[in-house]
């Protein structure tokens, strides 16, 4: 197993912990991908990801509708991505995703986060070189689907590791084979269960358990803001 399943698996069980703020990141990402590209998820890619990742999260439908209708609204505002950067304590480096419709107060949050648990709020470019980005999907598994066939058959996509773990078959290609790997998964009729985009750490960094605690505090006050969607880190799971 490679970078991705050692990362996978070292996020699983912190992310999206509590359901009321999973719905709440879902719902912002509607927003947006209805604001790109429409409400019809069958000519709407995006909206049609985020549909699947609300049915992974065992969203309501009613509440995916309600949201969609809501985002059709003109007089709805939208939500712009801004990415932070910056070090926690003990040289850690951390990335902050956002979605935000008042960019000074997501600034200012942010910031205060850093300097409330002795990090260092940076500048544009500090520590992005530091991660890949990828994309990732989650499809059913099913003794019809042979691993091995099936990455021979993605690598036209660069896709960099496929394997099975218990949520079913994850995969893993760069950012910008997005689309191009939904569409050849629909096309095969795989269902797709989840998927999304992550920012792997090239390298890891080894800290003690006390220095972890520090780094942890940070994570946690990142991550319990409404603006945050995603934080990332370099930290040695």
């Amino acid at each position: 197993m490679g970078r991705a399943f050692e990362f996978r698996k070292a996020r699983k069980m912190k992310r999206w912990s509590a359901m009321a703020k999973t719905f709440t990141r879902i719902g912002k990402d509607i927003v947006m991908a209805v604001k790109e590209g429409g409400p019809n998820p069958d000519t709407n890619a995006r909206l049609r990801a985020v549909i699947q990742n609300a049915k992974a999260a065992n969203m309501p439908k009613d509440n995916v509708a309600r949201a969609i209708k809501k985002a059709s609204d003109k007089d709805t505002a939208n939500y712009k991505e801004v990415l932070f950067e910056g070090y926690a304590p003990h040289g850690i480096a951390i990335l902050v995703e956002t979605a935000t419709d008042n960019n000074n107060r997501t600034v200012a949050n942010v910031r205060a986060a850093f300097n409330k648990c002795d990090g260092t709020f940076g500048t544009s470019g500090s520590v992005v070189f530091m991660f890949d980005r990828t994309c990732n999907f989650r499809v059913t598994s099913n003794d019809s689907i042979d691993l091995e066939e099936l990455e021979l058959d993605l690598l036209d996509f660069e896709v960099e590791e496929v394997f099975q773990d218990d949520d079913g078959i994850i995969i893993y290609a760069p950012f910008d084979q997005f689309g191009s790997v939904q569409k050849y998964l629909e096309e095969r009729e795989l269902e797709i269960l989840s998927s999304g985009f992550e920012r792997i750490p090239t390298n890891t960094k080894k800290l003690s358990e006390e220095h972890q605690k520090d780094v942890e505090k940070l994570l946690e006050r990142l991550e319990d803001d409404d603006d945050v969607q995603n934080v990332y880190h370099n930290m040695e799971m």
